[in-house]
């Protein structure tokens, strides 16, 4: 059995491709999963496959049960998290269809289920969190993109909002101010989830659309949703050539 998972997200519903051998359904202490772990082989290789928002992506960002989710693959084997996620480009050089793989995160949500350390404690318990991504899955992932002849930027600040409402341009401007690349709605608290459990986790952010006041685009889900494809369709051989090793 593989050790390896794909979370996907907006626009990566279900991974083509990946051949499903069996749909596992999870009970967990937090609760379902956004979905049943699909298992199977890409190219031939055993992966496992999460759809964040659910399958009919129906689950919104704020909603989503990521304890589940990540004590889900957890306690099925998983030790490595690949974690696909649509963004919005802050940065002026991340247009659309841009894929990122950051280096570093901040967290602007609330009233989220952030952590497995709260009750029956003996003692509390702090997660060093200063590099919130694994650098050798953050290189296997940029070695992957060389091969593969597809460009991205390898490094950058994704900023995760609460949702599910778009950003105000005002908003925008004060996470440019903090130093943010990108922005999304689901980096947080998955990545500190996956820490938690000294799990390996690295996170490949897709530039749906430029920024709340970075372009004169009226941001809808239907644009969206039209812009992800190219970045998905990237995406998707990014991650084939990823799991063959070349």
């Amino acid at each position: 059995m593989s050790d390896l998972a794909v979370i996907g997200g907006s626009g990566l519903t279900v991974l083509d491709g990946l051949k499903i051998v069996r749909r596992e359904p999870v009970d967990t202490p937090w609760g379902r999963p956004s979905a049943p772990l699909s298992h199977g082989r890409l190219e031939g290789v055993e992966i496992t496959f999460l759809a964040r928002h659910g399958a009919s992506h129906v689950i919104p960002p704020h909603r989503v049960n990521y304890r589940a989710n990540v004590w889900a693959l957890h306690h099925a084997g998983i030790r490595r998290i690949i974690a696909v996620a649509a963004v919005g480009g802050i940065r002026p050089d991340l247009a659309r269809g841009a894929i990122m793989i950051p280096d570093q995160i901040v967290d602007y949500t609330w009233c989220r289920g952030h952590t497995y350390f709260e009750d029956g404690l003996d003692h509390v318990v702090h997660v060093d969190f200063t590099r919130p991504y694994c650098e050798r899955l953050r290189a296997g992932l940029l070695d992957a993109a060389r091969r593969a002849g597809i460009d991205v930027t390898g490094g950058g600040t994704y900023a995760v909002t609460q949702g599910p409402r778009l950003e105000s341009a005002a908003e925008i401007d004060r996470l440019e101010r903090d130093g943010c690349d990108v922005v999304g709605m689901t980096g947080m608290p998955e990545a500190a989830l996956a820490r938690e459990f000294g799990m390996r986790y690295a996170h490949c952010a897709v530039v749906s659309n430029r920024a709340a006041g970075r372009s004169t685009e009226t941001l809808s889900m239907e644009t969206i949703r039209a812009n992800l494809e190219s970045g998905m369709t990237k995406v998707r051989r990014l991650l084939v050539e990823f799991v063959t090793g070349g």
